[in-house]
């Protein structure tokens, strides 16, 4: 190539090499810099794609384990709150044994205990209404499968995992009975001889001289021991049963004969039995115990509900059509992926002592709030109720162990070792490796400063035609 003034290529192509050069200089000091070999779009389209999207995968991954750890603390504060339900009812259970000890106890043990068994269920009560996560509510039903009833004369007690969300309609077939045992003379004037009851066992002194108001108060003294509760009815003295059901029972004496001066009840033993409620939910019959209806199949299945006292009569539940049962499913969800729908479901029913023990067959109590040592066959029952309760309450605490530790830490352990490998994956793609940039940047410096040099010569090539033109 000859020699020109007007265009000087070498220096051209010379200022292009340094261009470059610079430029990938530049780039390199960036990275080195960043500590990122894609720092835009131009330095990787498809890299930048890849590792955007891992990136969300990565902060996803690392919120999931953040949600399973809160969960964890969710279910470590319910089940502890199960764990004093537990020891309550331990307790509880050993009071009804030894309120079963009749041979040894008293009337005022009895009621002793009674009365630390009441104190415990209101206990039970309180820890199951007021146990909450931050401000929800963990063990009053609200986290788990539960139903409103549209009547005031329906009482939802506890539904189940297998209790499908729905409304049901409710109709009472055949009331709930208490037993009743009525006097067949009845009392017009006061006592004229002391009288004796005996009533379920228990021996009742009557002084002469007492009014028929008055024999119903002494009877309603002894309750507690007897299980029963007395009234006037039609101008008679009865008695009846303070639970509902077939197992509910009655047995009334006196040493007196029958008369218009006399309770009325006789010297021949009257005695009675209670009736179960029957009905249906959905349709479908369930089965009765005492004032207790529970579903045994169809969608409703697991459904328990009990009925309110008839209007007029203390012995009677309420009869006929009892509107509907709205069931909902409250269960608790968790996101514990981190991409959508990827999640989590627990229900935990509510623990309140009318939802523990419900429906024992051939039990007089429906459920553990009715439970009454203060006689021997009410401290038997208990221990059967007592017993259904503790496995009603170590079955949700083993649920929610389960649901601990092979779902929630099971999940976060996995989420980790995931996070791990996206983390590696992404710092392949992104991350700069310094020990081949610190060689390119080497080569990069060099090249720049060897264009420069160059660079100057080149722009000194048209003087040398001065030297032609001498």
């Amino acid at each position: 190539m000859g020699l020109s003034i007007a265009n000087n290529v070498a220096s051209l192509n010379a200022q292009n090499n340094l261009t470059r050069a610079n430029e990938r200089l530049t780039t390199s000091v960036e990275r080195l810099s960043s500590g990122l070999k894609i720092n835009r779009g131009a330095d990787g389209p498809a890299s930048l794609v890849i590792s955007e999207k891992q990136r969300a995968q990565i902060a996803g991954l690392e919120q999931a384990i953040e949600n399973s750890e809160k969960a964890v603390s969710l279910v470590q504060t319910a089940e502890g709150a199960l764990s004093e339900i537990n020891a309550l009812l331990v307790k509880v259970r050993s009071l009804a044994i030894d309120s079963a000890n009749t041979g040894v106890n008293d009337s005022d043990a009895l009621t002793a205990n009674q009365a630390e068994i009441n104190n415990a269920l209101d206990t039970i009560n309180r820890i199951a209404n007021n146990t909450q996560f931050l401000s929800k509510k963990l063990l009053d039903g609200s986290a788990g499968v539960n139903g409103t009833p549209n009547d005031a004369d329906v009482t939802f007690l506890e539904a189940t995992d297998d209790t499908s969300a729905g409304s049901y309609a409710v109709i009472v077939t055949a009331a709930a009975e208490k037993a009743v045992a009525t006097a067949g003379t009845a009392q017009t004037g006061a006592l004229a001889v002391a009288e004796n009851l005996t009533v379920n066992g228990v021996a009742i002194s009557l002084n002469a001289g007492l009014t028929q108001a008055q024999v119903v108060t002494r009877v309603n003294e002894f309750s507690y021991e007897t299980g029963v509760t007395a009234q006037v009815t039609g101008g008679a003295l009865e008695l009846y049963s303070s639970n509902y059901g077939a197992s509910a029972s009655i047995s009334v004496v006196s040493d007196v004969a029958a008369g218009a001066t006399s309770s009325g009840v006789g010297t021949t033993a009257i005695a009675d039995t209670g009736l179960d409620v029957a009905g249906t939910i959905d349709g479908v019959a369930g089965t009765g115990t005492g004032d207790v209806l529970v579903a045994t199949s169809g969608a409703a299945q697991g459904l328990s509900l009990s009925f309110a006292v008839a209007a007029g009569d203390p012995t009677s539940s309420v009869t006929g059509a009892q509107g509907s049962v709205s069931v909902t499913d409250n269960s608790l969800t968790f996101q514990i992926g981190p991409n959508a729908n990827q999640t989590a479901d627990i229900a935990i029913n509510r623990v309140n002592p009318a939802s523990l023990g419900v429906g024992v067959s051939g039990n007089q109590f429906g459920n553990l709030n009715q439970v009454d040592v203060t006689s021997e066959t009410g401290a038997q029952d208990a221990l059967a109720v007592v017993d259904a309760a503790i496995d009603d309450i170590t079955t949700l605490r083993g649920d929610l162990g389960a649901f601990q530790a092979n779902t929630l830490s099971a999940t976060a352990s996995n989420l980790r070792t995931t996070l791990e490998n996206t983390v590696n994956a992404e710092s392949i793609i992104r991350d700069t490796d310094f020990a081949a940039e610190i060689a390119n940047f080497t080569q990069q410096q060099v090249l720049v400063q060897a264009g420069t040099s160059v660079l100057g010569n080149a722009n000194q090539l048209p003087q040398l035609i001065l030297s032609l033109l001498g």
